[in-house]
C-alpha cells in the first residue's frame, strides 16, 4: 500500500531540488504545495510537519477515507477527484478552505462540511453510484454554505429534484448537466438566486419543455451563459416585457369574465307612516313598511 507521509516526499524527485539549501524539516515547514496526483496512494498519513500547506493536490488515487489533515489550518485548496472516498470526513479544522473538489467518488450523501465558513467552490460531479442512488445533499450543510457558496457542480449525479438548494443564495455559477430533472419548477428554485450568472443544466428532461429558455431567462435576471449559449440582453428584456404584458393582459381576462358580485342591499330606516286613530285623538300609530 502506498501512503503519503513525510518519508515520500523526501524521496520525491520534484521536491529534492527545493529542499537544497535547508534542512528537511525546514523545508517541511516552508511547503505551501504539495503535489502527489496519480501515485497511486491509497492513504494519507502524517503531514503535520506541513504545517503551512495551502494547496494538496491527491486527485487520481486510490484514497478511500479523508484523514489526517487536521494540520492543515491554512489549506485552501483541496483536490481529492477520482479516488475510492465514500464519506465526506474530517474537513472541519480546515477553517479556510474555499475550493474542494471531490468529483469522481463513491460518495453518496453530501455531508460534514458545516464549519467551512469559507467554502466558494464545491465540485462533486460524476459520482459512481450503485443502480438506483442518486447523489443527496444534507439541508444543514447545505444552509452552512448559504452565505459562502458560489460554484456547485453536481453533474451526472441522478439528480432529480433542486427544491434544498434554494437556499444558496451566493451562487452565481450551477452545473447540473446530465440529471434527471424533468419539472419545470426548478424555475422556483432560481428565482432564489440574484446572483446568478452562469448554469448549464444540459442531458436534462427539463430541456426539452416548451419555452424552457425563455421562462429561465425571464426568472434569472443577471444569468449571462444558459448551456453554453450567451444570453443577449436585448432578448432578455423583450421576454421580461413580454411576461409582463402577458400577465396584464390575463389579468384584465379574468376581470371582464369573472362574475358580478352580489352586494347586499343596505337596510334603510324604515318608512313611517302615521295613521290617526280618530277625528278627535292625539294619538297616533306607527306602521314600518320597508323601501
Amino acid at each position: 500500500m502506498v501512503r503519503l507521509t513525510v518519508e515520500l516526499i523526501a524521496k520525491s524527485r520534484n521536491h529534492f531540488k527545493k529542499k537544497r539549501g535547508l534542512s528537511f524539516p525546514e523545508y517541511l515547514r516552508t511547503l505551501t504545495h504539495l503535489h502527489f496526483s496519480n501515485k497511486n496512494i491509497e492513504d494519507i498519513g502524517d503531514l503535520s510537519m506541513c504545517r503551512n500547506l495551502t494547496v494538496l493536490y491527491l486527485y487520481d488515487n486510490q484514497i478511500t477515507n479523508i484523514c489526517n489533515l487536521g494540520f492543515a489550518f491554512n489549506l485552501t485548496h483541496l483536490y481529492m477527484q477520482n479516488n475510492n472516498i465514500t464519506h465526506i470526513d474530517n474537513l472541519s479544522n480546515l477553517q479556510r478552505l474555499s475550493k474542494l473538489y471531490l468529483g469522481g467518488n463513491r460518495i453518496t450523501v453530501v455531508e460534514g462540511l458545516e464549519q467551512l465558513k469559507e467554502l466558494t467552490e464545491l465540485h462533486l460531479e460524476n459520482q459512481r453510484l450503485a443502480p438506483g442512488e442518486k447523489l443527496l445533499l444534507d439541508p444543514r450543510t447545505l444552509c452552512s454554505l448559504a452565505k459562502s457558496l458560489c460554484v456547485l457542480n453536481i453533474n451526472n449525479n441522478n439528480i432529480d429534484e433542486l427544491r434544498d438548494l434554494a437556499v444558496l443564495k451566493e451562487l452565481q455559477h450551477f452545473s447540473a448537466v446530465d440529471n434527471k430533472l424533468h419539472n419545470m419548477e426548478v424555475k422556483d428554485v432560481f428565482s432564489h438566486w440574484p446572483q446568478l450568472l452562469q448554469m448549464d443544466l444540459g442531458g436534462n428532461p427539463v430541456c426539452k419543455k416548451p419555452k424552457y429558455r425563455d421562462r429561465l431567462i425571464t426568472v434569472c435576471k443577471k444569468l449571462e451563459i444558459l448551456d453554453g449559449r450567451e444570453i443577449n440582453e436585448l432578448t432578455r428584456q423583450f421576454l421580461i416585457n413580454w411576461k409582463a404584458s402577458k400577465e396584464a393582459k390575463k389579468k384584465r381576462n379574468n376581470l371582464l369574465t369573472s362574475p358580478p358580485t352580489l352586494h347586499a342591499q343596505p337596510r334603510t330606516a324604515p318608512t313611517a307612516l302615521l295613521k290617526p286613530l280618530g277625528p278627535n285623538l292625539c294619538r297616533f300609530v306607527i306602521i314600518y313598511l320597508p323601501r
